[in-house]
């Protein structure tokens, strides 16, 4: 079975075999690979001139081009996405951690302060408090410390290869 000049597909074999080569991105001359080149151009990089580019597929995945119900366009041969971010505050959503400390219901101005979640100095308090109150309501300090979230689709690493040699695809 001949495949089509330009063909990519996954190898479960670590290697191109004769007439394929791995998707790396490598640049080629045009006058050694001139019908690979009609098909690819300069989608995947070169200058064109003496050079093009094969698609690198090294860490990504392929989609298809167009668009559909709900998602953007993709042109054929754009690159884009990340395997990290850093998030910061604003795109998390809203949200708050509150803290309520229990109070003490003895009498205010006790001097043994033994067992008392808050308790530091005599007379601190100064009223009686009814059992289960709470203090004023706050909110915990900020968390975090920017570092990288991984957002990497699970994945299968394969040798990716195109073409080199075969019938050249009519469009018909």
């Amino acid at each position: 079975m001949n495949p089509f000049l330009g063909q990519i597909q996954p190898f479960g074999f670590n290697f191109a075999p004769r007439g394929w080569a791995t998707c790396e991105g490598q640049l080629l001359p045009i006058s050694q690979n001139t019908a690979l080149f009609s098909l690819l151009g300069t989608t995947f990089g070169g200058d064109g001139r003496t050079t093009f580019g094969l698609p690198d597929l090294r860490g990504r995945s392929i989609v298809g081009v167009g668009n559909g119900p709900g998602l953007s366009d993709i042109r054929w041969g754009e690159r884009s996405g990340l395997t990290q971010i850093n998030l910061n505050a604003t795109q998390l959503p809203s949200h708050f951690h509150s803290v309520g400390i229990p109070v003490n219901t003895a009498p205010g101005g006790e001097s043994n302060n033994t067992g008392q979640f808050i308790a530091a100095h005599v007379g601190a308090f100064s009223e009686e408090a009814t059992s289960g109150q709470t203090l004023a309501p706050f909110n915990s300090n900020n968390t975090g410390s920017s570092q990288s979230v991984n957002i990497r689709n699970p994945y299968l690493g394969m040798y990716i290869g195109i073409a080199m040699q075969g019938v050249y695809p009519s469009r018909s």
